[in-house]
C-alpha cells in the first residue's frame, strides 16, 4: 500500500480499558464511556497491525476500601456468608459476563487479587515499590488517619464522607483523601468528616505510610505536557488538567478572615501573597512548596484562620493500614502495610500482560517478553480513561515511570468526558442510579448500543444517553384520561439511542443483502466476473484513508461518519445502476462488482464498531476472517482477496443467503 501522508502505528500495541472496582457489577457508563471506544480501537489496531501484535488488558480492582466496605454492608446488610475474595470473584464473573455480552474482546479479563494474575500483580508490586525505595524516591511519613473512637478502630478511605476542600470543588462526596470528582487532598483537610460506621465524628491519629515524593517529578512533567501538546492523539483536556497541579501550593483565605491572618502571617513560612480581585471572595497566599504550605496551615488552623488549599503536587501515597490490599514490603521499621489501591491499579495493566502472555498458547503473540510491550522503541501503550481519572493516569503513573528508570516509555491517555444519563451525571453510588449495562440489552441489540455510543463524540465533550426506554419524564398529557404519558410510552417520541442503529438495519444491510441476492439470481452464486469501476476502486480508497485518519485520533464518532457516508452513497450507486442494468446481463454484472467492492470496505471499516454482523457478512463472502479483514489488503476487492487464494471469480463460491435474512437485527421490544 502507498503511503498518502498515512498516519503510523506501532509493531505492537497495549490497549487498556480502566478496572472497575470488585464491588459491583458494570453500569452503562463503564461500557459505553470506556470499554466500548477502547475496544473499538483495539479491534481496529488488530486489523491493522495484526492480533498477534495487540494486547487489550483489563481487570477487577480487587482491593482498597470500596470493596471492603462494599463486602461489610453485604455481610450486615444480607448475611452474606462467604469470604470476602468469594464477593469480589461473583462480581468479577458478573463484569466479565457483560463484558462478552457487548462484544469486548479484552485478550485478558483477570483481577489484581485473582488466579491467574494474583502472583505476578503481587510480585510486581513488591518489586516496584523496592524499586522506588532503593532509588530514594520514597519517603516515610506520619499523616493522621481517620479513628472511629465509638466502633474503637481506624477507619479505611471509604468509611468517611465529608466535603471536598479543593478551592472551586462542588463535590459534596469527599472521602478520606479524595472526592467523587478526583481531587486528592491530605484527610486532615477533609470538611465535616463522617465515620460511615456510627455516624460520628471520627478522630485523626497518627500512622506511618510510604509516600512517593510526586513533586520532585514537576520538571518532567512540564516536559511531558509539552510533549503531549504537540502530540494530535492527547487530547487537550489531558494536558489542560495536569497543569492545573503544576503550580505553586496555594492557601485561599475568606476575605472576613484578614485581621486574624495579619496577626499570624509572620509566623508563616515565606509567602506571597494576592489580593483578591473582582467578585473573589478570598484572598490568595503562594508557597514554594508543600512542607512551607503544611506548616502555614498549622499556624492558621491555630489561629481559627479558616481557608481552602489550591491544586498542587502532593507526595503520592503508596501504602495504607486497610488489611484487604497487596501486601506491601517491609522497608525499615514500617511492616504489616498493604498498598493503596490507586497505585497498584496503574501497574496492573503491566501484571496483566504478564499473565497474558505467560498463560498463552505458543505462538500466539509476536513477543512473550513483556518489556517488549511496555519498554521497546516500536512499542505503544494507549490507556482508555474517565476524565476524572486524569490525575492518576497522567500525574502520578508518568512520574512513577520515571523514577523507576526501568525503560517504560510514557502511554498515550485517550481520556474521554463523562458519559451522562438523561443529561445528569449519574453514579451507581450517587442520587441518579444508571441503568446496569446488562438491563440496557432487554431493550437494545449490543451492537446498537454500540454504534450510539461511538457516535456521541465524548472526546469533544460530555454528552448525555438518553434511551427511550428507561426515560420516566413526562411527554405530555392524555387528552381522554387526563393521565401523564411517559416519553418511554410514547409512541410518537423517536428513541434517541436508535438514531445510528437505521444505518445498520437498513443501508448496510441492504447493501450486504443485494450482492448476495444479486449474484445468487445472476452468478450462480460465485463473484461478479466485472471489474468494478476505477471511480469506485478510488472512492473505497479515500474512504479507507479518511477513516485510518480518524481511527489514529481516536475519532470514533467521525470514522463512522465516514463509513455510513460512503456506504449511503455506494447504496444510492447500486439502486440506479441495478435498476437501469435490468435486461442487461453484463450492465448487472457490472452494477454487482461495484456493489461487492464497496460492501467489502464497509465491512472492513465498520468490523471494530459492530464486529458480529460484520464477521457474519465476511462468513457469508466465503472468506476467512483473517484475510477479509486484514489492513494489508484494505484496498483489494472481493475478486482480488479470491485471486490470492488462488481462484477466479467465478472459482469462488459464496454462501446462499436464506429469505429475509437480516446480518443487523431489530431488538425484540423494536418489532
Amino acid at each position: 500500500m502507498s503511503s498518502d501522508n498515512r498516519p503510523s502505528f506501532p509493531a505492537r500495541a497495549i490497549i487498556t480499558g480502566g478496572m472497575p472496582y470488585g464491588n459491583k457489577n458494570l453500569h452503562f457508563g463503564h461500557i459505553g464511556g470506556v470499554f466500548v471506544p477502547a475496544d473499538f480501537f483495539a479491534r481496529f489496531l488488530r486489523d491493522r497491525i495484526g492480533r498477534e501484535n495487540v494486547l487489550f488488558v483489563s481487570g477487577t480492582d480487587c482491593y482498597g476500601s470500596p470493596i471492603m466496605e462494599g463486602y461489610r454492608k453485604k455481610v450486615a446488610e444480607e448475611g452474606y456468608e462467604g469470604s470476602i475474595t468469594d464477593y469480589v470473584r461473583a462480581n468479577h464473573d458478573l463484569q466479565k459476563e457483560a463484558l462478552d455480552a457487548y462484544g469486548i474482546s479484552l485478550d485478558i479479563y483477570s483481577g489484581s487479587g485473582l488466579e491467574p494474575a494474583k502472583p505476578f500483580h503481587a510480585q510486581l508490586s513488591h518489586d516496584l515499590i523496592s524499586r522506588l525505595y532503593e532509588r530514594g524516591y520514597l519517603r516515610k511519613m506520619s499523616t493522621r488517619q481517620f479513628y472511629d473512637v465509638e466502633a474503637q478502630q481506624f477507619l479505611n478511605g471509604r468509611q468517611v464522607v465529608g466535603r471536598c476542600p479543593v478551592q472551586g470543588c462542588k463535590s459534596e462526596k469527599a472521602y478520606a483523601d479524595e472526592c467523587d470528582l478526583g481531587h486528592q487532598f491530605d484527610p486532615e483537610e477533609l470538611i465535616s468528616p463522617v465515620s460511615q460506621l456510627t455516624g460520628t465524628r471520627p478522630e485523626l491519629r497518627p500512622v506511618d505510610n510510604w509516600y512517593f515524593d510526586l513533586p520532585a517529578f514537576r520538571d518532567d512533567l512540564e516536559a511531558l505536557m509539552d510533549e503531549w501538546d504537540a502530540d494530535p492523539q492527547v487530547r487537550a483536556i489531558v494536558t489542560q488538567t495536569v497543569r492545573e497541579s503544576l503550580v505553586d501550593p496555594v492557601i485561599y483565605v475568606q476575605g472576613k478572615f484578614r485581621e486574624a491572618f495579619d496577626a499570624v502571617a509572620d509566623q508563616l513560612p515565606p509567602h506571597t501573597l494576592t489580593e483578591a480581585e473582582g467578585n473573589q471572595s478570598s484572598f490568595q497566599v503562594a508557597f514554594a512548596n508543600w512542607q512551607d504550605r503544611d506548616a502555614a496551615r498549622e499556624v492558621l488552623e491555630g489561629a481559627g484562620v479558616r481557608f481552602r488549599t489550591g491544586k498542587t503536587l502532593l507526595p503520592f501515597r503508596l501504602t495504607g493500614n486497610i488489611d484487604w490490599g497487596v501486601p506491601a514490603p517491609d522497608l525499615e521499621d514500617v511492616t504489616g502495610l498493604t498498598v493503596w489501591v490507586w497505585p497498584e491499579s496503574l501497574w496492573a495493566p503491566i501484571s496483566f500482560t504478564q499473565t497474558a502472555l505467560a498463560t498463552a498458547p505458543e505462538g500466539r503473540y509476536s513477543s512473550t517478553d513483556w518489556r517488549d510491550w511496555w519498554c521497546a522503541d516500536d512499542a505503544r501503550v494507549f490507556q482508555f480513561i474517565g476524565q476524572d481519572n486524569i490525575y492518576f493516569y497522567c500525574i502520578a503513573q508518568p512520574a512513577m515511570w520515571k523514577a523507576l528508570g526501568w525503560g517504560l516509555f510514557q502511554d498515550t491517555p485517550v481520556a474521554n468526558y463523562h458519559i451522562l444519563f438523561m443529561n445528569k451525571k449519574a453514579s451507581s453510588s450517587g442520587q441518579i442510579k444508571p441503568p446496569m449495562a446488562a438491563e440496557l440489552l432487554d431493550h437494545y441489540t449490543a451492537e446498537q448500543l454500540r454504534c450510539h455510543w461511538l457516535s456521541l463524540g465524548l472526546d469533544q465533550k460530555a454528552v448525555s444517553f438518553s434511551p427511550k426506554a428507561f426515560d420516566t419524564s413526562v411527554s405530555h398529557k392524555d387528552k381522554k384520561t387526563g393521565q401523564d404519558v411517559l416519553v418511554r410510552d410514547d409512541p410518537r417520541v423517536v428513541d434517541p439511542a436508535l438514531k445510528e442503529s437505521a444505518f445498520l438495519t437498513n443501508i448496510f444491510n441492504r447493501l450486504a443483502r443485494s450482492c448476495l441476492y444479486g449474484v445468487a439470481n445472476a452468478c450462480d452464486g460465485h463473484l461478479p466476473v466485472s471489474q468494478p469501476h476505477p471511480e469506485v476502486v478510488e472512492e473505497c480508497r479515500e474512504a479507507t484513508l479518511a477513516f485510518e485518519r480518524c481511527a489514529h485520533g481516536f475519532d470514533a464518532h467521525g470514522a463512522l461518519a465516514v463509513a455510513e457516508e460512503f456506504a449511503r452513497a455506494q447504496n444510492k450507486r447500486w439502486g440506479d445502476a441495478s435498476k437501469a442494468a435490468k435486461g442487461d446481463d453484463e450492465a448487472y454484472d457490472q452494477a454487482l462488482a461495484d456493489a461487492f467492492a464497496a460492501l467489502r470496505t464497509v465491512t472492513l471499516l465498520m468490523h471494530p464498531a459492530v464486529p458480529f454482523g460484520c464477521e457474519l457478512i465476511c462468513e457469508y463472502l466465503g472468506f476467512e476472517k483473517d484475510l477479509f479483514f486484514s489492513w494489508e489488503h484494505a484496498f483489494d476487492t472481493p475478486a482480488q482477496l479470491a485471486a490470492l487464494l488462488g481462484q477466479t471469480p467465478e472459482q469462488h463460491a459464496v454462501v446462499a443467503l436464506p429469505p429475509r435474512f437480516d446480518f443487523f437485527k431489530k431488538h425484540e421490544s423494536q418489532k
